[in-house]
């Protein structure tokens, strides 16, 4: 899907070598933003110059892991010397873990913590850190889930739910926060979406894709390119009044 709203400026996209991520950071350089992908994969630097050829744009590939606060300020100080304040940032990058709860060690609980709610926090407070020292204003889109309103079943992922919660609070937050300086906050939660990594695991796990798709109103699981048009929106200044809010994505399955 190419986009054609008038996107904020460069665009800073973590976990961005792969996955949601990657097709994400594509609908926005299809929209001629300059993108900079973040990511702990060694991959994201071949799949930034991947982006530079497919759509004619400064792209960038940094890896970094975004649980280290200072590794993801040096990350943007990088990108913004390479392209420009960053006016735009998707936090992408996440994990989860199914466990039951009785048995999830406090690493397993710490690192979905880290990586999904810590490694959003300091992402953007890099990017809300340049933009106020810029004077300029931005948009921050924060990818959740609809698993941070309701409970996911069968599986158990009590640490998942928590922190994507967590998340789309935060986006709220930060948005009060930040909203003076005319720099917006939304959150965006999908719902079953196959990725990469989902199609995978559903393709192994045939039984478990049948319930998990009989459960959603639309009859189907979500493609990484129906988020395209939502994200570029929340990109661009066709919502400069959108700011505070957590956006579901979900094929009505959060409806019923």
């Amino acid at each position: 899907m190419t986009l054609h709203l008038p996107l904020t400026g460069p665009a800073v996209i973590t976990g961005g070598a792969r996955g949601l991520g990657f097709s994400l950071a594509s609908a926005l350089a299809s929209g001629g933003s300059a993108v900079a992908l973040l990511d702990i994969l060694p991959e994201v630097t071949e799949s930034a110059e991947r982006l530079a050829q497919q759509h004619g744009v400064d792209a960038v590939g940094l890896r970094v892991d975004v649980t280290d606060q200072a590794a993801v300020a040096g990350a943007f100080a990088e990108a913004a010397e390479r392209l420009g304040t960053p006016r735009v940032l998707l936090t992408a990058a996440g994990i989860t873990v199914w466990n039951d709860s009785v048995e999830v060690s406090d690493a397993e609980w710490r690192r979905v913590m880290a990586v999904n709610l810590d490694g959003t926090f300091f992402a953007a407070q890099a990017f809300g850190r340049g933009l106020l020292e810029a004077e300029l204003g931005g948009s921050a889109v924060f990818v959740a889930s609809m698993s941070g309103s309701i409970v996911n079943v069968p599986q158990f992922q009590a640490s998942y739910n928590a922190s994507k919660a967590a998340v789309a609070h935060l986006a709220r937050s930060l948005a009060v926060e930040w909203a003076p300086a005319g720099i917006r906050v939304n959150s965006i939660s999908p719902g079953y979406f196959l990725s990469d990594m989902t199609r995978q695991f559903t393709e192994q796990n045939p039984d478990l894709a049948r319930d998990w798709t009989a459960r959603i109103p639309a009859g189907r699981m979500g493609e990484p390119g129906d988020l395209h048009g939502l994200v570029g929106f929340l990109a661009s200044d066709a919502s400069a009044y959108l700011t505070g809010q957590d956006l579901v994505i979900d094929g009505g399955y959060t409806a019923v």
